[in-house]
């Protein structure tokens, strides 16, 4: 058996995983010597600290100045389900689930919360639920972008200006990396460790003045755990927005989130993060175009999320062979490329259907996904000897 030639150029960096994802080129630990360490985060430094990371990310993703940013715990899960369990119930909820995160959600609207009222509304990995039939009379809670996926809303205009509901949006892949229609959404949430490639733990609550207002006016049924409770009397918590957290941070993972902040700022702000982002898909946009071997997984060109790229083989050999050994020829690509520290942590997520899932957001190099792309090449053609 012949030896497959192996790529003279190798990514720089090769971290592709789409979550934590990769630090934003340039970072060193030295960037985090002025951590406020040590000290309560309710001292005056700290919380400055806070409220200095809230009004950033206020800035740079151009959120409006009467929606309500807060610092939560439990990373974007801890931020969408507080949301979940003090807004839900008010009104009857449509729920949209097209891969593992959003039908987590749906999980918990009728397992969990028990609703009386849900319409659950699901698609398939690669495709969307029909957008259309969402009705805005109700509260409609979905993902932005499908993570696991790789299927993304094309954007907020299928979202009724006028609703009545409330809108649940988790946009933890999305927010920093795709354009978000802030007029259309009344709670966004995300983690620190997507886009920005920050550290885990924390969640970022975005509350609308609407979802503030249901807050004020609604109590739900059930007993509400401390970690989430978002009201004393009736009246909003004004200081969980204002960097007092319900619970201690990482002041260490704060400085890191400021740092990725300041560098979106040198960047040009929101602008110059989505550039990077659509540099970076150009790249593997162009290599799957010529594959003979590999196609995006979301048919429709569309709703392709810009991050997350999810990946099947199409090669003909490999899509006669059964799921099983499908499943482990792409594991064996991965393998391959982690075994030649080119690619880490870029097989499809356990629940997704057979393939390759990279990372595609604003902190990795173009340079770099041109790179891996010839490394895919090699891997797929090495793997192929084997069968």
């Amino acid at each position: 058996m012949t030896a497959i030639q192996m790529p003279d150029v190798r990514p720089a960096n090769p971290n592709f995983s789409s979550g934590p994802c990769a630090k934003r080129p340039g970072f060193s630990l030295n960037v985090l010597q002025d951590a406020v360490l040590g000290r309560s985060h309710r001292s005056k430094p700290g919380k400055a600290k806070l409220l200095e990371a809230i009004d950033r990310t206020r800035s740079v993703l151009g959120v409006p100045d009467d929606y309500h940013i807060g610092i939560v715990p439990a990373s974007d899960t801890g931020a969408y389900e507080m949301a979940m369990w003090s807004l839900l119930g008010a009104r009857g909820v449509d729920i949209l689930g097209w891969e593992s995160f959003g039908k987590g959600w749906i999980s918990d609207a009728v397992k969990q919360l028990k609703l009386d009222d849900v319409r659950v509304m699901e698609a398939d990995y690669g495709h969307l639920p029909d957008l259309s039939a969402v009705d805005f009379t109700r509260d409609v809670a979905f993902t932005w972008n499908g993570t696991t996926s790789g299927v993304c809303v094309p954007n907020g205009d299928w979202i009724a200006a006028d609703r009545q509901g409330l809108t649940l949006c988790d946009a933890t892949s999305a927010a920093f990396a795709m354009p978000l229609a802030w007029d259309k959404l009344d709670v966004t949430t995300y983690s620190w460790q997507k886009v920005l490639g920050g550290e885990a733990a924390h969640g970022m609550l975005i509350l609308s003045p609407r979802a503030v207002a249901r807050l004020e006016s609604y109590t739900p049924p059930w007993p509400m755990p401390k970690i989430f409770r978002l009201t004393k009397g009736g009246k909003l918590i004004d200081g969980i927005f204002r960097g007092e957290t319900i619970n201690t941070p990482s002041m260490l993972a704060v400085e890191d989130y400021l740092d990725t902040l300041k560098w979106a700022e040198s960047l040009g702000g929101l602008s110059g993060l989505l550039g990077r982002v659509a540099a970076n898909n150009k790249v593997l946009n162009d290599w799957v175009e010529a594959s003979a071997w590999a196609g995006n997984l979301c048919a429709e060109t569309a709703n392709r999320s810009t991050t997350s790229v999810c990946l099947t083989i199409t090669d003909s050999d490999i899509a006669a062979l059964d799921a099983e050994a499908q499943a482990a020829f792409a594991k064996k690509i991965a393998s391959l490329l982690d075994s030649q520290g080119v690619a880490y942590d870029i097989g499809a997520y356990r629940d997704a259907p057979a393939g390759l899932r990279i990372w595609a957001g604003a902190t990795v190099e173009a340079a770099d996904l041109a790179a891996l792309t010839t490394w895919l090449d090699w891997a797929f053609a090495t793997a192929k000897q084997d069968i």
